[in-house]
């Protein structure tokens, strides 16, 4: 691929398994070094955080790794780096987790969304040691907690497949999946059940409805996965309706976007499977992520990643695309053999600095790549 179309974007360090030539399929018996179907992704200056989500538990390295396959230094989740399952070595949800997705480091702590526990773990400082207790469950009753929404109806303070989470403009967020919604508290991480402040997507903390129990409009959701933006700026990839939408600025309480990408008006939900494909168009773009100018959208189900130099209010293509040889490609690993800069299914996104981290789940792999 040509630097103008990857707007000088490599890949320079994988993170996992190794598959020359064909998708590596998930260890029986994991290590510290195996992925299987990476759904969430954080890197900083100090860490990469991995939500390893088939594997039901989260990786952590002090420090960006440098060589390809290092092995993870902290394993969350699991009682040892050889076990996986969902009972995390039959000890119950205390210190387990089921599917984790969303993985951040805000201020010094570790915040995982355990999605198919139905809550946010949050640790104080980030583990150094393996097998650690979260010191905050948000979204629960208890640790010991797992139902949807606490076992009873949807409300400010309950959670239905938390999948993305983010600090933006002051305010945590939740993309609460299963409800529809994304809840927001003001101030950042909030303490043990204490309400969102803002529920964006429904009328009412109650409601759970797809697109509102209606069509899809400006102020709704079928399948919000991951959040992002700037001080003045959210955007929020609902990849059920295959788009990223936009309000400017930070909603205050339930309201309609102001922007899309990914379809011609905010009242479309078109998915973009076959050709020709276009840089405007996605098809479940499950993450999203913006630093210092630039936009990047995992269009998952097309299998790239695309860029944008600078937040488009238009809704205009994509400067750039990354995983495959055009605009016009969407095949998994371009439909040939599995190789760094070929993508397949990539689920989470993280930038830093002159860093791009991508979750790139069918190839149970995370791939960082550099701009050059």
């Amino acid at each position: 691929m040509t630097s103008e179309l990857t707007g000088g974007w490599a890949p320079r360090v994988w993170v996992g398994a190794p598959a020359p030539g064909g998708l590596a399929l998930p260890a029986a018996h994991p290590t510290a070094a195996h992925l299987y179907s990476p759904r969430g992704v954080h890197l900083d200056a100090s860490h990469l955080v991995v939500a390893d989500s088939g594997n039901h538990r989260v990786l952590v390295w002090h420090g960006v790794p440098t060589s390809d396959e290092q092995p993870a230094d902290v394993v969350l989740g699991q009682p040892d780096e050889r076990t996986e399952g969902r009972a995390a070595g039959g000890r119950g949800p205390e210190r387990g987790m089921a599917v984790p997705c969303g993985v951040l480091v805000h201020e010094g702590r570790l915040v995982v969304a355990d999605a198919w526990n139905h809550r946010v773990l949050v640790w104080d400082t980030v583990p150094v040691t393996s097998d650690v207790a979260p010191d905050l469950v948000l979204g629960q009753d208890d640790p010991a907690a797992v139902e949807p929404n606490r076992g009873r109806g949807c409300a400010a303070d309950s959670m239905y497949w938390p999948f993305g989470i983010a600090v933006v403009g002051g305010r945590f967020w939740v993309a609460d999946t299963g409800n529809r919604r994304v809840l927001g508290w003001d101030g950042g991480l909030p303490d043990h059940d204490r309400p969102a402040d803002v529920v964006l997507g429904q009328p009412d903390a109650a409601h759970r409805e797809e697109n509102r129990g209606g069509d899809v409009g400006p102020d709704s959701f079928r399948w919000p996965h991951d959040v992002t933006g700037t001080d003045d700026l959210l955007l929020v990839a609902d990849a059920g309706d295959h788009r990223v939408l936009g309000w400017t600025p930070h909603p205050g309480a339930d309201g309609p976007a102001g922007t899309v990408l990914g379809q011609p008006d905010l009242r479309s939900a078109e998915e973009w499977p076959y050709g020709p494909h276009t840089g405007d168009r996605f098809r479940s773009p499950y993450a999203v992520a913006l630093l210092d100018g630039t936009l990047a959208v995992a269009d998952t189900a097309n299998n790239r990643i695309l860029l944008w130099d600078g937040v488009p209010a238009d809704g205009r293509a994509a400067d750039h695309v990354l995983g495959q040889p055009s605009f016009a490609a969407n095949g998994e690993n371009r439909w040939s053999a599995v190789d760094r800069d070929t993508l397949c299914w990539p689920y989470g996104l993280s930038l830093h600095g002159d860093r791009l981290a991508v979750a790139d789940s069918g190839n149970n792999r995370v791939m960082l790549w550099g701009r050059s």
